[in-house]
This record gives structure tokens, C-alpha cells and sequence, in this order.
């Protein structure tokens, strides 16, 4: 990424470009019975580029007891704090979409709809 990044302000165009990552699924803290792990929800994104305002961290890390306050169960399926539907709001917006609800259906059950890193 660091290298993409570095490229795009050689051509002068870093600040018109904009690099996320993002996952749809993460992975259970507790092994299943064959010493494997199954799909749990959200996972780290990134977001690089000349318009980030970088630095930031977005959510919040989850307590990693198992059963503990951000487990959904007793696994380590550490339940997300900030929805998919808000990093693609806040960029949808900085490409100048105007209405996030017909792209993004459920972003008013979020009480932050951009996220302000762009």
C-alpha cells in the first residue's frame, strides 16, 4: 500500500485517490474442535491517501475475554463498533454522493454517518 501510495504522489494525484481495505468477516479467537477458527464479524479496515486526515483510529479495540463485554458469545466473536456502512458512507460522500440512504440502506440506525476521515 505504502508503495501505491508513494506512486500516486509521484503522477501528483495522491490527493484525488483513495485506498480502502475491508473485510467482510474476521476470525474466532477460540479454536473449534479441529483446532481451526471459524468466521466471526468485523475486522480491521484501512483507509490510505493524500485526503485522509490519518491518525486516527475509528471504534474501539474489544476487551478480549472470551464471554467477556464485546463477545457475542463465548468464542472471542468480538462484536464491531463501527459498520461497514459508515466507512462506505463517509467515502461515498467524499466522491460527492448525495443520497447515502439509497446507497447505503441502513445508515440512519448509525448515530455517526461520516466518519470524517476524508
Amino acid at each position: 500500500m505504502a508503495a501505491f501510495h508513494n506512486a500516486m504522489g509521484t503522477l501528483g494525484v495522491q490527493k484525488n485517490v483513495t485506498t480502502f481495505t475491508e473485510s467482510e468477516f474476521s476470525r474466532t479467537f477460540q479454536p473449534n474442535g479441529t483446532a481451526g477458527t471459524d468466521h466471526a464479524w468485523g475486522g480491521h479496515a484501512l483507509v490510505l491517501g493524500g485526503a485522509v486526515n490519518g491518525g486516527d483510529l475509528y471504534g474501539k479495540f474489544p476487551n478480549l475475554t472470551l464471554g467477556g463485554p464485546d463477545d457475542s458469545g463465548n468464542r472471542g466473536n468480538w462484536v464491531p463498533t463501527t459498520s461497514l456502512d459508515q466507512y462506505g458512507a463517509t467515502l461515498a460522500s467524499w466522491f460527492g454522493v448525495s443520497d447515502l440512504v439509497g446507497v447505503f440502506p441502513n445508515i440512519n440506525n448509525f448515530p455517526v454517518q461520516n466518519l470524517g476521515f476524508v
